[in-house]
């Protein structure tokens, strides 16, 4: 039974990956310090006996046992609310623990996959963003850590690939949505719908004329599988290119609650992306993928599993002590 190692694992896309590479007949090692992973993620793992876990933070040396195949590095605060509260753990996670899950796939012999983002990109003066462009980003501002993180990670990725030859393959992620995201982890999609459950108006940003282009959870966690599978090494945008605006989606997700909200508007965030649009050529010629899922279908299953929730975890704010966390 081959193994892998996925760090992050108690996480919106960590969780999904185990769950997939479980179904695939995988030894799956989990390994997440819950700084904001969840248990409950992955807890209908636990019962089994190709499931391990391990709590621990991979900015800190990484000792896994026995032989290991593969490695998804997915460790990382994801949304601004988590890195602005914690940037330099967010940093850390970027850089120390990239190298160490480096160095453990050259002690092991693992091909490695880390989980880079569109962020890349910054806010881009290319539309659509493809691979070969190299961003817009300010490296002092407020989302600096997390961009400066991710864009260090691919490099330090392709030093490793270079200089000891380690199978490495590097994944930009753009937005993606579905269940088991957090409610209240300040993104637009869990904003918006949980917005719409608790009866409040929905907030805007800006004039609402800034893009996103969202990819369902499915569809996403099948072009990384692809993608670790596949010869190529440089990134590869894995998204979905269908773009709306931040307007026309907060009206859709009224429409789909059956809610009367209105939509408010209130100031940008510091260099917040004006658009978000993959250019998924390079996903579509190297690994023949791309999304199946409709926003439509999508956010259907996502609704379901918001409206699911307790009204305890609804109404619940993000207010987790991370001063323990340096």
């Amino acid at each position: 039974m081959k193994k892998v190692l996925i760090t992050g694992a108690a996480g919106f896309l960590g969780s999904h990956l185990c769950d997939r590479f479980i179904n695939e007949g995988y030894h799956v090692l989990g390994m997440d310090n819950l700084i904001t992973g969840d248990l409950k993620n992955i807890e209908h793992l636990f019962k089994l006996k190709n499931f391990e876990f391990y709590n621990h933070d991979v900015s800190k040396f990484v000792h896994v046992p026995g032989e290991l195949d593969y490695i998804l590095h997915f460790a990382s605060p994801a949304s601004p609310i988590d890195y602005l509260k914690i940037p330099i753990q967010t940093l850390k996670v970027g850089s120390l623990g990239t190298h160490n899950l480096l160095g453990l796939a050259k002690e092991k012999n693992a091909r490695i996959l880390i989980a880079s983002t569109s962020e890349v990109y910054g806010d881009p003066l290319v539309h659509p963003q493809t691979e070969d462009y190299y961003g817009n980003v300010n490296t002092i501002g407020p989302r600096g850590v997390y961009d400066e993180a991710k864009r260090f990670q691919e490099s330090i990725t392709m030093a490793y690939h270079t200089y000891h030859k380690i199978e490495t393959r590097i994944v930009r992620i753009f937005n993606t949505y579905g269940p088991r995201m957090r409610l209240n982890d300040g993104r637009v999609v869990p904003a918006f719908i949980g917005q719409a459950l608790r009866g409040e108006d929905l907030t805007v940003f800006g004039d609402g004329s800034q893009t996103r282009s969202f990819c369902y959870v499915d569809d996403l966690i099948e072009g990384i599988y692809q993608l670790l599978f596949s010869d190529y090494v440089y990134p590869v945008n894995i998204g979905n290119p269908n773009e709306i605006t931040i307007r026309d989606f907060a009206e859709e997700i009224i429409k789909l609650t059956g809610t009367d909200q209105k939509v408010i508007y209130k100031p940008l965030p510091v260099n917040d992306p004006l658009q978000r649009q993959p250019d998924i050529t390079r996903a579509r010629e190297i690994l023949g993928w791309q999304p199946k899922i409709g926003r439509s279908e999508g956010m259907k299953n996502t609704l379901e599993y918001f409206k699911g929730l307790s009204k305890e975890e609804l109404y619940r704010s993000e207010h987790k002590d991370f001063s323990s966390y340096s």
